[in-house]
Formats: structure tokens, C-alpha cells, sequence
């Protein structure tokens, strides 16, 4: 007999996939210059120079240094690298034992889950959130619970949040900048947050996680700055991704961070190199540990996202669309014409325009529009959008 929650899994394809699946038809179907696919936060910007000239010079090493295994955690000269340049950033004081080297964001945060979660846990995150938390956290054993949106700023209703908590409250997840909204949580949302999980976590005796899921620390605007969560929280797991910074979505490379200063840090690195175990992601791509590993102070030009995000958002909200200005990412969460997400969805698909429904990022009523594509396609779109305000406003 088949594990049924597997396969319910693998038989029902996310929203974002199959949404992006159709743009592929149909762009065979009218022309690829027809269809305005927003629907997947594929990066539009080319990896840095550096990125191939890593790649062609690491080519010269011996095939069983470069295509041989790593140790199951990663390679120690790689996070050390990684650690003495998140040392420079942050004035931090890490070192490569801090680092466990994972096969991208999905990775790191499913084996920081997984390494923390006893049966009948419970982890909080916050609406609008990316939609595989749930699956890594039912998969855990435990239960994931999601405090309701603020839409005025999409920051942390606090009050909800309070109420969340309780004894088998084992972890908290944020996602800053966030996808879909785009905001950035404000070192003011920060502290208050590190506050309330350290008065809870004495209150009931036990050590509240804080797992810091941060791909798109780096694309950040109008000189916004990203709080270091470690700073503010010391049971703070960082797991980040080059995915979007670097343009490498398909490499698959990222790392968690388990600080000295988190409660049972050795035992929490422990259960992390366990859990990698358990999942099977032990060594992350040796080729692509040491690529990063030689471009620590390398990132992506941002500014073709800028350009997009101030395009985008400025052709919206004068047709009349509703929508929190983003800092950060490259997505737009944009308030749908009807109550039903899904169906204003389906309404733009008539007119070649793919946008996601928040419902599967827990906040029904909007729509996630991915802005990491051409120019061309956010100018040739705005027609499309014109014509569905005029059909809803009739």
C-alpha cells in the first residue's frame, strides 16, 4: 500500500507550477510575446561574470576533488569561507562549524524543521507565507499554525501571534523579505518579536526556534536594510539560499547557520546533521559549495528588478489595483477584483495573464505577480491589465 499522504502530495502539483505549466502551452499556441507569465520567481537577471569564471576555473581541479564527495555537512574550507564572509557583513564571530551546507532554501528549512520536531509540535508562521512550510511541517510530524495577514503593512499582528503560542509551540517561521508580499519585517517588528518569543519561552520552560528563512536577503530597495535576526534572537536557525541572490535557482546551494549562542547549539548542529541524514541530503553540490565559496562578496545587479517593481506597481495602482508597495523580492501582492482569488485568476488567464491566488499562500483576496521578467513583458502586459479592471468595473 502507497503512503497516501505521499501521494496526495505528488499527485496535486502546487498553484505556481501548474499555472506556469499552462504559460508553456499556451505560449506555443499564441506566441511567446502573448502571454504575460508572472506566476514564477524564476530569476530574469543573468548570474554575476563571476559565476562562470568560477565554474571554468574550478574545471582545471582533479575529477575526484571536484565531482567527489564532500563530508556529509559540506566542505570545511567552503564554510569557513562562508562563515569568515558572514562574519565581515555582520561583525559576527562564526566559524565553519556553524554552517551546514544544504541543497538550497527548501533544504535548509525542511531539515531545520525536521531536526527540531518532536511528535505533536507545532510551528507558527504568518500570512502570506510560501506554501510548502505546511508540507515540511506535517511531513515532521508536528502541525503548522498561521497567524492571520495584516494587509495595511503585511508586518506581525502580534495580539494573534501571542495567542498562538503555547507549550508545543516549538519553532516560528519568517521569511523577510517575504514572498509574496515583498515586505521586509522592520527591525522594530524584529525586536518586538524576539521579546515575545524569549517571555514565552521562559514561561513555558522550553526554547521557541526562530527559523529565519532569508533567499532574497539580498534584493532589497530604496536603501532598506534587513535586520540580522541572530542579533536580536539567539535560538535564531538562518537558512538562506544563493538561489535568488546569485541567479542559481537550479544549482541548488545554501547553507543554515546554528549559532553558538542558540540553547543546545551543539545538539540543535547534531539533530541539523541528522536530519540531512534522515532526508538524505547529505553533500550539497561539491561543485557549487566551491563556486560560492569563491564569490562570498559577489552579488546579482538588482536594478533591472527595481526598474521592474516601480514600472509594475506604478502602472497597477493608476488603473485602480490595490497594493502594498514592496521593499524587497520580486513579487507584487496585489488585492484580486473579486473576493474569490482564484476565479479573478482564472478571469486573467482569458487574457494571457498568469498571476498566482494568495489562497495557497494563506490569504485569500490576492494575487502574486512575479515581477523577475523582461521589461517588454511588464510594458505589453498593461494593456491586458487595463481591460480586466474595465470588465470588473462593468
Amino acid at each position: 500500500m502507497l503512503n497516501e499522504q505521499m501521494f496526495e502530495y505528488g499527485s496535486k502539483s502546487s498553484v505556481i507550477r501548474e499555472l506556469f505549466a499552462y504559460g508553456l502551452e499556451r505560449k506555443k499556441i499564441v506566441g511567446a510575446d502573448r502571454v504575460y507569465d508572472f506566476s514564477i520567481g524564476n530569476p530574469s537577471i543573468p548570474a554575476p561574470r563571476q559565476i562562470k569564471e568560477a565554474i571554468l576555473e574550478l574545471l582545471e581541479e582533479p575529477a575526484e576533488v571536484l565531482h567527489g564527495y564532500s563530508p556529509a555537512a559540506g566542505d570545511p574550507e567552503v564554510r569557513k569561507a562562508l562563515a569568515d564572509s558572514v562574519n565581515r557583513k555582520f561583525g559576527t564571530r562564526y566559524s565553519a562549524d556553524n554552517f551546514y551546507m544544504t541543497v538550497g532554501a527548501a533544504a535548509s528549512i525542511s531539515i531545520s524543521i525536521r531536526a527540531l520536531t518532536n511528535p505533536g509540535d507545532e510551528f507558527i508562521t504568518f500570512a502570506p507565507f510560501f506554501p510548502e512550510y505546511e508540507v515540511w511541517v506535517e511531513t515532521a510530524g508536528a502541525k503548522l499554525l498561521v497567524t492571520p495577514a495584516d494587509p495595511g503593512n503585511f508586518q506581525i499582528d502580534f495580539d494573534a501571534l501571542e495567542r498562538l503560542i503555547s507549550p508545543r509551540t516549538k519553532g516560528v517561521i519568517i521569511n523577510s523579505p517575504n514572498n509574496p508580499s515583498g515586505v521586509v519585517y522592520s527591525e522594530k517588528t524584529i525586536r518586538r518579536l524576539a521579546e515575545l518569543l524569549e517571555r514565552k519561552g521562559k514561561e513555558y520552560q522550553n526554547a521557541i526556534y526562530l527559523l529565519a528563512d532569508e533567499p532574497y536577503r539580498e534584493i532589497v530597495y530604496d536603501g532598506v536594510q534587513v535586520p540580522f535576526v541572530p542579533f536580536y534572537y539567539k535560538n535564531t536557525l538562518v537558512c538562506y539560499s544563493y538561489s535568488k541572490s546569485l541567479s542559481m535557482p537550479g544549482e541548488r546551494i545554501g547553507y543554515i547557520i546554528v549559532p553558538d549562542e542558540a540553547e543546545d547549539s551543539t545538539r540543535v548542529m547534531a539533530a541539523v546533521a541528522g536530519a540531512g541524514r534522515a532526508l538524505g541530503y547529505v553533500c550539497a553540490p561539491v561543485l557549487f559549495q566551491k563556486v560560492v565559496a569563491r564569490c562570498t562578496e559577489v552579488s546579482g545587479d538588482i536594478s533591472a528588478y527595481q526598474q521592474n517593481r516601480d514600472l509594475l506597481y506604478r502602472g497597477l495602482t493608476e488603473l485602480g489595483y490595490e497594493c502594498v508597495k514592496p521593499q524587497g523580492a520580486f513579487y507584487l501582492f496585489v488585492k484580486a477584483l473579486e473576493p474569490d482569488a482564484k476565479a479573478f485568476s482564472e478571469h486573467a488567464k482569458k487574457h494571457d495573464v498568469l498571476v498566482v491566488p494568495g489562497d495557497s499562500f494563506g490569504c485569500g483576496g490576492y494575487v502574486r505577480i512575479s515581477y523577475c521578467v523582461s521589461e517588454k513583458t511588464i510594458r505589453d502586459a498593461m494593456p491586458a491589465f487595463a481591460q480586466i479592471m474595465k470588465e470588473y468595473r462593468q
